[in-house]
Parts: C-alpha cells; sequence; structure tokens
C-alpha cells in the first residue's frame, strides 16, 4: 500500500461520504489548521516543565482533535457515514480540567504569551485553536456543522491558556503583564 494516491492532484479532496471539494474549500481550511493544531500540541508534550496530568491531558486532546477534523470533514447531512461526532461530553471534560487549572488564583492583569519553552508553545497552540474556531464558525454560516464542535474549540481554547498559566508556575516563570504605552 502507498500514500500516494494521485487523486489531489487536480487542487481537489475528498470528504467522508466521498464528495470532493476543492483543496482551499473553508471545511478544508478549517480541517487543516485543526490538524496544524494537533501537531503544535506534539511540542508541549516533550517539555519538563509540564506536570504529567497536563502532559496526559494534551495527548487526549490529541485525539479528540482527530474526532474533531473527522467530524468536520463529514458533512451533517450525510447520515449513512460513521464517523465520531463531538458531543457536550467532551466538552464538558475540558470544563472539568479547566475548574482544576482555576483552583490556583489567576493574574489579575491580561498576560503576554510567553515564560517557559512549554507555556509560549500552548499560547501559539491557543492562538491556532481560535482561528480554527473562527474557521468553524465561518464554515457553519455556509454548511451545516455539529454545534459541538464549536463549542468544544472555544472551552479548548480557554484550557490552552490555563495550561500555558500552569507550565509558567511550573518552571518558575512570572507570567509576564502587558504594558499599555
Amino acid at each position: 500500500m502507498t500514500i500516494v494516491t494521485k487523486t489531489g492532484d487536480k487542487g481537489e479532496t475528498g470528504l467522508f461520504g466521498g464528495q470532493r471539494v476543492p483543496k482551499d474549500d473553508i471545511r478544508i481550511e478549517a480541517i487543516g489548521t485543526v490538524d496544524e493544531l494537533n501537531a503544535h500540541l506534539g511540542l508541549p508534550t516533550d517539555a519538563d516543565d509540564l506536570s504529567l496530568g497536563i502532559i496526559e491531558q494534551l495527548s487526549l486532546i490529541q485525539n479528540m482533535l482527530f474526532n474533531l477534523g473527522a467530524d468536520l470533514a463529514t458533512p451533517q447531512e450525510n447520515n449513512a457515514a460513521v464517523v465520531p461526532r463531538m458531543s457536550q461530553e467532551h466538552t464538558a471534560m475540558l470544563e472539568r480540567w479547566i475548574n482544576t487549572l482555576e483552583e490556583t488564583p489567576l493574574p489579575p492583569y491580561f498576560v503576554l504569551p510567553g515564560g517557559s519553552l512549554a507555556a509560549s508553545e500552548l499560547h501559539i497552540a491557543r492562538a491556532i485553536c481560535r482561528r480554527a474556531e473562527r474557521l468553524a464558525i465561518s464554515l457553519s454560516k455556509r454548511s451545516s456543522i455539529n454545534q459541538d464542535l464549536l463549542i468544544y474549540l472555544n472551552r479548548l481554547s480557554d484550557y490552552l491558556f490555563l495550561a500555558a498559566l500552569e507550565a509558567n508556575r511550573n518552571a518558575g516563570f512570572e507570567n509576564i503583564r502587558v504594558r499599555y504605552s
């Protein structure tokens, strides 16, 4: 078996269910951005300044992002395709993790992205997540998509922000206050 199919050589790709769409379709942009987010989340898991709990959570999130990408790649009207759909339970899991991270008081100011390497990578992942959310919202205005995946992406960016703050605490970095000039 080969990875080379040549089916995308003319600028189209397939969705679950067989429908062909241009590679610059908003749906493919959203899927690609979720893939970019997933790839980027592999970086902070190698850092020494993350707790084992957050590393395990990031691994679960990466798996969920594969499901989210499959959900995006399967139009809602395609009832024949059997793909894992995002659900309220996935978001509830993130919310439990957020609640645990919020047990440590948040800085009472806006925070500049940065600090430890893991925190910086998590801040970048948060920004990618926000872009994925914006693209998914744009897609939802053109096509019916699972609304639970929009909620999950919104909550995921909150989680990634808090995980970045936690990474800085674990590494002994102070979160830097935004200075207005």
